[in-house]
């Protein structure tokens, strides 16, 4: 019993940790700031630091490589003027396993601090500068090049005009495409999809949770009681419906308090929740700590806080009267039910952790749906006495309760155990396996359900009620649908983001172009093709590292409503911003901004990146633009969108097309005549 009980104050603990967050304008994600400090005469350290926008993230120089985009320095003159000392130094990161790239990418929030040393080999230099390449996330990546220039003398040197030969000339005015209805590029659609997981979404997963709470014997069987408590030892009718209404108050309250230490201690790691994705060790912990809650609700123990605790609140409920009485007496229910409502909680936190967004505010949306789910009751009763004679009597109808919870509890376990293998690499749980045991798990629930095995728990049997038999079926219909999907005989898009995705698979399929459609990764040969088969041109600024463009990949492209027209009726050309392969040298080139700043494209994600500024002015991933052969902008350009509007985007190119190539097909008809 004491380990259990420790398992829940460890539950406790983690439940004590906090998100912080710092608002800045989001038009400008990073504000860049230096300092230079001398050392001695010939030495100096070069402070950059950059305050990022609140929810995007710079990743770090040593983000694993095949993930998004490193944090890059460059010292033009390093080696001729001064040398380096060291490596350039990085404040503290975090870290985050992403699905998508099947690796644990390292990245800054809020501020990102780069130190570098530098030794003097010339006494001549008066200046220094700096030159970073890096990757700032949000809803969409943005590629970003800082120049840092550190005057040694305290002023600021003009730099001489960097020139660019004939050949580099020749190569950036290739990039320039002389593009018509180019007016259309300032229509964007830029309507994003909104989080599934957002406030209302956590509210109502609370609210589900308290509700299920309610048919558990911890609290079920309370709530006659105390309505009745308040109701007949009041002088007045309306005293006691007044008490009762300040105790489900009460209740909203305290379970609201508890998310509050998520938002008000920012001395522990604000990240935390975040990372339990990344974290082999706590996903561990985390799975751990759900069988056993599991094993709780099957009947093998029980699952409680110390009663003393208890004990405690009760007393002081009795001891002190008027409104803090009621208080106590609220806070003696949440300890009495933790048994039951702890493991739900617990599946509450683990519901807001997988969620995307401010994880805090989550779970405060939460916790409160849950609080008032569970005073809901002891209002009405209180406004409606006579409800309470038709109630169901409690019964082994909320045995049945506890063990389908112990189910869905172990299900919710085997996610986490899924985090822990996908970050270690461990390949036990393949997208296969986990299905699998998500199967058998809803098969001997099913089994269950209908009398054919149970628990030391559950008393004789006895005849199978309607409820038992409907959510028998339900649960036997939940195992075909995950055998379906598991043979790839339909989808799975309700459960996604729960199992591993489809690359990590017993049986690995790659695939060069997204959803097997026919692809370029060049531009010019695009165009060729669209020319040759007389076909429009859906231009895809992606990345590899972009998780985006992957779901707009997974979760719009292949709509059947859409998959069709991306396959037969558009040219596809995918450019890859973040694509490190390096050029050949014979096209490697200096590219000349209007600026006057001089970039050096050595890289295909350099030349993409650069392409994509330079004729459409963005810098984001993903960004969709629709062009005729003739590179006639079709519809203004879109970015992540719903499937309707996303469609409707393409419908509506492909009928600007239609009406381009007739318009042709007349004028040439003219020209015969």
């Amino acid at each position: 019993m004491d380990k259990i009980n420790n398992l829940v104050l460890f539950l406790l603990l983690v439940l004590n940790i906090v998100w912080t967050s710092n608002a800045q304008d989001d038009d400008n994600p990073v504000v860049w700031s230096q300092e230079l400090n001398k050392i001695s005469d010939t030495e100096y350290e070069l402070l950059m630091v950059g305050k990022i926008a609140n929810d995007w993230h710079v990743y770090s120089q040593n983000t694993p490589e095949g993930g998004s985009l490193p944090s890059v320095f460059s010292y033009p003159r390093a080696g001729i003027d001064y040398e380096l000392i060291g490596k350039t130094k990085e404040s503290e990161t975090q870290s985050e396993y992403v699905e998508a790239f099947e690796l644990e990418e390292v990245f800054f929030k809020k501020e990102a601090i780069f130190t570098q040393k530098v030794k003097l080999l010339n006494s001549e230099v008066q200046q220094i500068d700096v030159n970073l390449s890096y990757q700032v996330c949000k809803e969409v990546c943005i590629m970003v090049e800082k120049d840092f220039n550190f005057p040694l003398n305290g002023t600021a040197v003009v730099k001489e005009e960097k020139t660019v030969d004939e050949r580099s000339l020749a190569l950036s005015s290739a990039l320039k495409l002389n593009l018509k209805n180019n007016e259309l590029l300032t229509n964007s659609v830029d309507k994003a999809l909104e989080s599934k997981s957002g406030l209302w979404t956590i509210f109502g997963l609370g609210f589900l949770g308290g509700l299920i709470a309610l048919l558990t014997p911890c609290v079920f069987p309370m709530i006659p009681l105390t309505v009745s408590f308040f109701t007949k030892h009041s002088a007045k009718r309306s005293k006691g419906v007044a008490n009762a209404l300040l105790y489900g108050f009460f209740i909203v309250l305290i379970y609201f308090l508890l998310s509050l230490p998520f938002h008000l201690f920012d001395s522990v790691d604000s990240q935390i929740l975040n990372t339990i994705a990344t974290n082999v060790w706590l996903n561990v912990a985390f799975f751990l700590i759900f069988v056993f809650f599991a094993f709780s609700f099957f009947g093998y123990y029980e699952l409680t806080l110390p009663s003393s605790w208890a004990n405690k609140m009760d007393a002081a409920s009795s001891n002190v009267g008027g409104v803090i009485g009621i208080f106590f007496m609220a806070v003696t229910l949440a300890i009495v039910s933790f048994s039951c409502t702890g493991p739900i909680l617990g599946g509450l936190l683990g519901s807001t952790t997988l969620a995307q967004g401010d994880v805090a505010t989550n779970l405060s949306a939460g916790m409160t749906g849950f609080g008032v789910a569970l005073a809901l009751p002891f209002a009405l009763f209180a406004l409606f006495p006579t409800w309470l004679n038709s109630l169901p009597k409690s019964g082994g109808w909320m045995t049945t309760v506890k063990v389908v919870l112990g189910f869905l509890e172990l299900g919710l376990a085997l996610k986490f155990l899924s985090n822990a293998d996908l970050v270690g690499n461990w390949g036990l749980l393949k997208r296969e396996i986990f299905l699998a045991l998500w199967i058998i798990l809803a098969v001997l629930l099913t089994l269950y359900l209908f009398g054919i095995f149970g628990f030391s728990h559950d008393g004789p049997k006895q005849k199978l009620s309607f409820g038992r038999k409907i959510t028998g079926v339900i649960s036997g219909a939940f195992a075909v649908y995950l055998i379906l999907g598991m043979m790839n005989m339909t989808n799975l898009k309700l459960l996604s983001g729960f199992p591993p995705p489809d690359f990590y698979s017993i049986k690995e399929t790659e695939s060069d172009c997204p959803l097997g459609i026919d692809c370029f990764k060049d531009f010019d040969s695009g165009v060729a093709h669209a020319k040759s088969v007389n076909k429009p041109i859906l231009l895809d600024f992606t990345g590899w590292a972009c998780v985006n463009c992957r779901k707009m990949e997974e979760n719009v492209w292949s709509e059947p409503a859409i998959y069709p027209i991306l396959k037969n009726d558009y040219i596809l050309i995918s450019l890859y911003i973040d694509d490190r392969k390096e050029l050949p040298q014979e096209e490697q080139f200096d590219f000349k901004f209007e600026s006057g700043r001089v970039k050096t494209i050595e890289t295909v994600g350099q030349k993409w990146g650069t392409f994509q500024t330079l004729n459409f002015n963005s810098a984001s991933q993903p960004y969709y633009v629709l062009l005729s052969p003739d590179l006639e902008v079709l519809n203004g350009p879109i970015q992540q969108v719903d499937a309707d509007t996303y469609r409707t985007w393409l419908s509506a190119g492909l009928l600007k097309y239609q009406d381009l190539a007739q318009n042709r097909t007349g004028k040439k008809n003219k020209t015969v005549k």
